[in-house]
């Protein structure tokens, strides 16, 4: 160190120890923007996560100059507070505390120290802090950070010019341990287009790719090696990431079963196998590679992706959520039958590594109401957070049947700031201070931590390190729950009004049902696919999601522009009838031409609506027309009366669904020819009648005159 820095942070350091706490001239406040302070500290690393019982404490992060003018001498030091916190409710207070206040004292024998920072610069600093300037030995969590502090043009003030701050435990030594679950989150939004391929194609490639949300957390997760780690998967998202890797095809017609394998009768679309779209099992995708450069992108994006996630998780619990995450409690109260289907659809082993899965539900927020754990089977476990719960939440609960991991709210909100909160280091601390103050309770109840959704971390390193402690019990949330539980109401969990403001709609749930509808008669109508009615399927259960209730409107309009795609497509397989039928005997036969406008051959079935007493008997069978072709049809009619009347012929598939091509036609029935000769053969015997009589008075004169 140059003479004149180390004179000055000499003085510095002196101004610091006679006059710590003395309040700052408002003449001399930092030019700084005014919600931050000027000096902008974090803590990027810390080892050991716990105070030792010997052995120095090595803090490094970095200081960054928000004013607008520079600031030279900065002094780092670390400090410690010297009362510990005891419970979790003293940790969720500390971390709400301002964050200018005061809560422990400067280590003045070491510190660092930064020259000079230009406004916007930022330079690393690192500090070895030895146990024995440590002075608690008392068990329980103590306050621990930097402050840094430094002169501007406007001279050296008292007080901190920039701090960081976390939690750091202090555990005696013990045989007892803590069963912490650390459950990480893949879920996310998934839109559509109108043709079934992936809406937003960009943000996907940001999200998948190095520094992104979901790239982020699954290599986090990747970083925990053997360590026991719980993934929460929505199924949906690595299959739409297959559809990227594949070169976002629109939904497809094409044949998925063989002529041998099909006798006019596709089947319900509800009960056909997953769609064809899937991963290999390497993330290595053989399809052609996509033309449009957005799409190449996400899918080379998506291929690592998919190779990263089959690392993270393998040997790792695996807990699937109802495919597309639906919205269990919208479900429950719109359409019950949502969530059985999307909880069908996530059953059995995770494709297409064949990775063994059990099901949970859970909601981002952690909140579900009653009815949406009623809707659950009993052998379910729901993960719901300890925020529906009063002061004394328990880890596990039992009602009705039931079976809730209750997660800690405190643990998964980070650290107290004024640095980020979900940095790594913050979360790490506080998710270990949690546990320590478990390990001082009657019980050592389990620690559940579910990751945030929106959690994107920008560093693993130390993560895992920090959290290898005799005492921290790593486990899966299986194992934890492991226990048997506190008895619970379903009726006195809190499910707060914001929730159910926040919960999809009925409108949501017809679109969906709708375009389900749409998608099982488009598969019936098809001869050769058995899929497409399952991968419509699959994107409406997407758009019932939680993660569409910000954006219930969008959901909507991606299920309503699918249908009404779907819906072109069954029209094209039009019907057309003569323009009129002249029945010259009370019955008669006529022709009708179906026409297949799809590229892909369809199996049909006519009705007939007609007006009684006329009658049209359309083939029991079904229809069978090639792609692209046509055919005719002889239809029987018939009626007991005479005049005109009108018939529609209209198509539907072979379970009976209308596909919306009909037309009209009318009938006149000629059965009046038999009333003419009824009345020409009543004339015709009173003609002859009457002459006969007139023959017979003629006779009987002439008798009578001879």
């Amino acid at each position: 160190m140059s003479l004149l820095p180390a004179l000055a942070a000499v003085a510095t350091l002196a101004a610091v120890v006679v006059a710590p706490m003395a309040p700052a001239s408002a003449g001399t406040a930092p030019k700084a923007r005014a919600d931050q302070a000027p000096l902008a500290v974090t803590i990027d690393s810390l080892s050991p996560s716990t105070i030792p019982q010997k052995g120095p404490i090595r803090v490094s992060g970095s200081v960054t100059n928000n004013d607008t003018e520079a600031w030279t001498s900065i002094q780092v030091f670390a400090f410690v507070s010297d009362t510990p916190m005891t419970t979790a409710d003293e940790l969720a207070d500390a971390a709400q505390t301002d964050a200018d206040a005061d809560v422990g004292e400067r280590i003045t024998d070491t510190f660092d120290t930064v020259d000079e920072l230009a406004p916007g610069e930022t330079h690393p600093y690192t500090l070895r802090v030895p146990r024995s300037e440590i002075g608690v030995d008392e068990a329980g969590v103590y306050w621990f950070g930097v402050h840094a502090l430094g002169t501007s043009d406007d001279g050296r003030i008292s007080g901190a010019d920039g701090r960081a701050r976390t939690f750091l435990p202090l555990v005696a030594r013990t045989r007892k341990s803590v069963d912490t679950a650390l459950v990480l989150p893949v879920r996310r939004e998934i839109l559509h287009t109108a043709d079934g391929s992936l809406a937003k194609v960009p943000t996907w490639t940001r999200t998948l790719s190095p520094g992104g949300r979901m790239r982020s957390m699954v290599d986090f997760g990747a970083a925990a090696g053997s360590r026991p780690i719980t993934w929460l998967v929505d199924p949906a998202v690595p299959d739409a990431v297959a559809r990227l890797v594949a070169g976002n095809p629109p939904r497809s017609l094409e044949p998925t079963v063989s002529d041998d394998d099909t006798d006019g009768d596709t089947g319900d679309a509800s009960e056909s196998p997953s769609p064809s779209v899937q991963p290999s099992a390497d993330g290595d995708d053989e399809a052609d590679a996509p033309k449009d450069p957005e799409v190449a992108a996400a899918a080379e994006a998506g291929t690592s992706w998919l190779q990263r996630l089959h690392e993270a998780l393998e040997g790792s619990q695996i807990l699937t959520l109802p495919y597309g995450d639906v919205d269990v409690a919208a479900a429950a109260a719109y359409d019950p039958e949502v969530y059985q289907q999307a909880r069908r659809r996530s059953n059995g082993d995770l494709a297409p590594w064949g990775l063994p899965t059990s099901p949970v539900v859970s909601s981002p927020s952690g909140f579900i109401d009653q009815a949406g754990i009623e809707a659950t089977e009993t052998g379910t476990p729901v993960l719901v957070t300890d925020r529906m719960f009063g002061p004394h939440a328990p880890a596990v609960a039992r009602a009705d049947g039931h079976t809730l991991a209750v997660s800690s709210s405190g643990a998964a909100s980070g650290g107290p700031g004024p640095d980020n909160p979900m940095a790594p280091v913050a979360l790490r601390q506080r998710i270990v201070s949690e546990a320590a103050v478990r390990l001082m309770t009657p019980g050592r109840k389990p620690l559940i931590v579910t990751f945030p959704t929106t959690w994107s971390p920008d560093s693993t390193t130390g993560f895992f390190e920090g959290l290898d402690l005799d005492w921290l019990h790593l486990t899966t949330l299986t194992d934890a729950m492991q226990r048997e539980g506190s008895a619970v109401s379903l009726e006195d969990l809190d499910y707060p009004a914001r929730q159910v403001g926040l919960e999809l709609d009925a409108a949501n749930f017809a679109a969906a049902d709708n375009l389900v509808r749409a998608g099982d008669t488009l598969q019936n109508l098809l001869t050769q696919n058995d899929e497409v009615g399952t991968e419509v399927r699959d994107e409406a259960f997407s758009d019932t999601s939680y993660s569409n209730r910000l954006r219930p409107g969008a959901a909507r309009a991606s299920a309503d522009s699918s249908r009404t795609w779907i819906d072109n497509r069954l029209r094209s397989v039009r019907i057309d009838a003569p323009k009129a039928v002249i029945l010259s005997g009370g019955s008669g036969r006529f022709a009708a031409t179906i026409t297949n406008g799809l590229d892909q051959p369809v199996t049909v079935k006519i009705t007939a609506l007609t007006e009684p007493p006329l009658k049209v008997a359309v083939p029991a069978e079904s229809v069978d027309i090639g792609a692209g072709r046509g055919t005719t049809v002889l239809l029987n009619a018939s009626s007991s009366a005479l005049g005109i009347r009108n018939v529609t012929l209209a198509l539907t598939d072979v379970k009976d669904a209308p596909l919306g091509s009909s037309d009209d036609l009318p009938i006149r029935s000629n059965r009046v020819s038999n009333v003419i000769w009824l009345i020409l053969g009543t004339g015709v015997a009173l003609l002859f009648g009457a002459i006969v009589v007139r023959l017979f008075r003629r006779l009987r004169a002439a008798a009578g005159s001879a």
